[in-house]
């Protein structure tokens, strides 16, 4: 007997995650279908990680009423999720009267959306708040802020896990059609599902979804921006973003300070048609260091320690206008189908308030009874490298495991590799462990730690060496060995 869902999302992502989470809060049967072999490999995790504060989009649009939204709800799904999120506030810095129009005209724009307690500063008090930065003004947004966007949607797929959400990774979809029940029967690259609702939330590929669901006509490009990291030591010169004054399509080269202590240059923005390529030119970094040094002047070549890109999902008219989110239910077309398109910045920050939009549009349709069991908590790895030295002695004392460091950049333990190779959503990949545990992330990148996580994996889950992956497939960390023992 086939095996009936009520709900199947198509995309693991941020938004699909934390639609996942959200409908497990209701008595239904959810799976999402994830084409990766992770769950932040694609825009989630590729991108500044900057909590927004609403200012930047059109006031009246789903855009800014979401992320507005989202925003304040930062503190408590961080509490809840466990993931770091810092409210350490944003500047947008000017030189030229032309420049501080066109900030009061963003302030106004962001106290209509609901954005609080923007205000213009002077050049005194832009240096009391970010000395390093260059300019003669700034708008200051203290309810913006920073997370780490690879645990955050760990945490969102987690928690869905948690809740009862079955994720199928490696399962990219590549038929839908409809039943004559009006039930759904969707084909993966590893097997057929049937389902009630289908959720389109699959990012880059919302276009090529919409269309399998018959809502045709949407175009959506991709654009491409490319970032530097900078080491850690860097981070005491940026105690929050710093950012230039927006165009109307671009927020613009901006420095961004991480969770983590690193510093983010970036990032460039490319009109692209291939969504896979994520390599980054020699030229686009030096014009990153150029562009980004006019508002803050300490990029240095040796303090680089990578460089990566991210691809956003952009909805535009016939005439290359962006446009605002699409959220929607075409019951002409495909009933009981939630299809989102275009959800690209600032879709980390209003992923939750997204998923509960798209569920009172479900909502309308159908009665949704309350789960009793489902439980908002999620409770993440521990990083030893955080705790209290006292609080270090007793991890130790209880799991000797943390006592042997396998990272030596970001010290990381064994105990919390261990925990990260055992995951709840079975992931098996290098690039896996790496987003949850900083292991590989540090100075040396993988120098001194990446062989030794590697063998874990092998040993811990009895796999051959060549059948472990970096990131994707066909991104095998090693084909076989190069002697054989005698």
């Amino acid at each position: 007997m086939e095996q009936m869902y009520d709900v199947l999302i198509v995309g693991g992502g941020a938004v699909g995650s934390a639609i996942a989470r959200e409908m497990s809060r209701y008595q239904l049967k959810i799976g999402v279908l994830e084409k990766n072999l992770d769950v932040c490999y694609e825009t989630s995790g590729r991108n500044s990680g900057v909590v927004h504060g609403g200012f930047a989009y059109d006031t009246g649009s789903l855009k800014a009423k979401l992320c507005v939204e989202g925003n304040q709800m930062m503190d408590q799904l961080s509490e809840e999720l466990g993931f770091t999120f810092k409210r350490c506030g944003k500047v947008m810095v000017g030189r030229s009267e032309e420049d501080r129009v066109s900030l009061q005209r963003t302030l106004k724009q962001g106290e209509a959306n609901g954005a609080k307690g923007l205000r213009i500063i002077e050049k005194e008090e832009l240096h009391q708040l970010v000395p390093a930065a260059v300019g003669e003004f700034a708008m200051f947004s203290p309810n913006s802020g920073i997370m780490d966007p690879f645990i955050y949607t760990i945490a969102l797929a987690e928690n869905a896990h948690q809740n009862g959400a079955d994720y199928y990774l490696d399962h990219e979809v590549t038929g839908i059609s409809r039943r004559e029940d009006d039930t759904y029967e969707i084909t993966t690259t590893h097997g057929v599902f049937h389902t009630r609702w289908v959720v389109n939330s699959a990012g880059l590929g919302c276009g090529k979804i919409s269309d399998m669901l018959g809502i045709t006509g949407y175009h959506v490009i991709g654009s491409k921006g490319d970032y530097i990291i900078l080491d850690n030591r860097t981070g005491s010169l940026l105690p929050m973003p710093v950012y230039p004054v927006p165009s109307n399509t671009w927020m613009g080269i901006h420095v961004t300070n991480t969770t983590d202590g690193n510093v983010i240059i970036g990032p460039t923005a490319e009109n692209v048609t291939d969504f896979e390529d994520y390599g980054v030119t020699q030229k686009n970094i030096d014009f990153l260091a150029e562009s980004a040094s006019v508002i803050w002047p300490h990029i240095k070549k040796a303090d680089y320690i990578r460089n990566y890109s991210g691809i956003l999902p952009k909805w535009v008219d016939e005439n290359g206008v962006i446009q605002d989110f699409k959220i929607e239910i075409r019951d002409d077309i495909a009933p009981h189908a939630i299809n989102l398109v275009g959800i690209e910045s600032p879709g980390l920050t209003a992923a939750v308030p997204i998923a509960r939009y798209a569920i009172s549009l479900m909502a309308e349709r159908e009665e949704l009874k309350p789960n009793p069991d489902f439980d908002p908590v999620r409770k993440g790895i521990v990083r030893f490298a955080e705790q209290t030295k006292e609080e270090q002695d007793r991890l130790i004392k209880e799991n000797p495991d943390y006592g042997d460091v396998i990272c030596r950049c970001e010290k990381v333990t064994r105990a919390e590799i261990l925990q990260a190779i055992h995951n709840p959503l079975g992931v098996k990949t290098m690039t896996g462990i790496k987003y949850r545990t900083r292991s590989m992330m540090g100075r040396c990148q993988g120098g001194y730690c990446q062989m030794r996580v590697e063998q874990m994996i092998e040993e811990e889950l009895g796999l051959k060496e060549t059948e472990i992956r970096y990131a994707r497939q066909g991104s095998q960390v090693l084909f076989g060995k190069v002697r054989e023992e005698a």
